[in-house]
């Protein structure tokens, strides 16, 4: 294991040279605590009526999300209407419209590479007269986002620009089933098989039971299931900027958890938009804090938020995509997958 990991780093991948330099860390830096709670106070309120797809809320949602673009002068991807990728859902038995919100930074040196971050803008709305605000699930995720735009878009105007691109993705219909991420995977506004890696962020504001006292982890799932080669960056990412205690239990499906008063295998590599990108064959990683007592309830709400926690690791999902972005080569595939893509029962 020690030699593959030197392996890939000093010969077959070569480690961005600008990754070293000290200005990534100062990029790094702009993402805050206080910008991060200022983002979800807003996003995670009450005026957004818990951003059920096709809702009045949704439809600020996408509004709030494509104005923050427009401001950083970050450009709409190609194929959306005024940044939106249109759809029709059927969400509680009725025809919806709603979108995702897509936009991207070109790479300078391999523009044709896409790297696509991922994060569910829905939430489940209202239940029993009460708003399901979803400050983690996943206003946190959403944030977490915007900020790191916000850090690249500092890089951009210090000369520093990506060597691939990047696409900022949005996706609707997560509550729904995925809908939103398996409408872009059925319909890419960037070819699939050009689409390197997908770093999906969804729920990482809390601390799960597990983790009560610990304030420095963070799940990586799926990261080594199509590409040994994104384990090690990911690994190898956090030993040189970030000292998180990262915990792979979940690359397992299998492994129980507690939820909703039972144990049951966790599926958490099934359970969010990442999987519409594994199932064709695209690298991914899904950045998680784990569920809580809070998870789909009217209490899920801004002040549970751990900010410190949650820039800490919106910082190391940061770092992870300027070296995905950066690095000589792209990820590799691995030659055989761990699990079969077989799962229709993500809940």
């Amino acid at each position: 294991n020690v030699i593959r990991y030197l392996l890939f780093f000093f010969t077959s991948l070569s480690i961005s040279v600008n990754a070293q330099n000290s200005k990534v860390t100062d990029f790094a830096k702009s993402i805050t605590e206080q910008e991060l709670m200022e983002l979800l106070y807003v996003y995670a309120s009450d005026y957004f009526q818990g951003r059920k797809t096709g809702s009045k809320g949704q439809k600020i949602a996408v509004d709030f999300l494509r104005d923050y673009y427009k401001n950083l002068n970050i450009q709409a991807a190609e194929g959306t209407n005024n940044y939106f990728q249109e759809m029709t859902l059927k969400v509680d038995g009725k025809m919806v419209s709603t979108e995702n919100v897509a936009s991207i930074i070109k790479g300078s040196q391999f523009p044709d590479e896409y790297i696509i971050l991922t994060s569910h803008l829905d939430h489940i709305g209202l239940e029993g007269g009460q708003i399901n605000n979803g400050a983690d699930d996943d206003g946190s995720g959403t944030v977490t986002m915007l900020e790191i735009a916000e850090a690249l878009q500092i890089g951009l105007e210090n000369g520093f620009k990506p060597k691939r691109s990047i696409v900022f993705l949005h996706v609707t219909g997560e509550e729904e089933g995925l809908l939103g991420s398996a409408y872009y995977a059925e319909n890419p506004l960037y070819p699939l098989e050009q689409t390197i890696v997908n770093l999906n962020i969804d729920m990482i504001g809390r601390n799960d039971p597990l983790h009560q006292r610990d304030d420095d982890y963070l799940y990586l799932i799926g990261s080594d299931i199509l590409s040994q080669d994104l384990h090690d960056l990911s690994i190898y990412t956090n030993k040189n900027y970030s000292n998180l205690d990262l915990d792979f239990r979940y690359n397992d499906p299998s492994l129980e958890v507690f939820e909703r008063g039972r144990y049951y295998a966790n599926r958490y590599y099934y359970r969010s938009d990442h999987y519409n990108f594994a199932k064709n064959d695209i690298p991914v990683i899904f950045y998680f804090s784990g569920t809580h007592e809070d998870y789909h309830l009217p209490t899920d709400t801004v002040e549970k938020i751990n900010y410190p926690m949650l820039t800490k690791r919106a910082r190391y999902i940061f770092y992870t995509l300027w070296e995905l972005a950066n690095m000589k080569n792209r990820i590799r595939l691995n030659s055989k997958k761990k699990y079969l893509n077989i799962d229709k029962n993500r809940r």
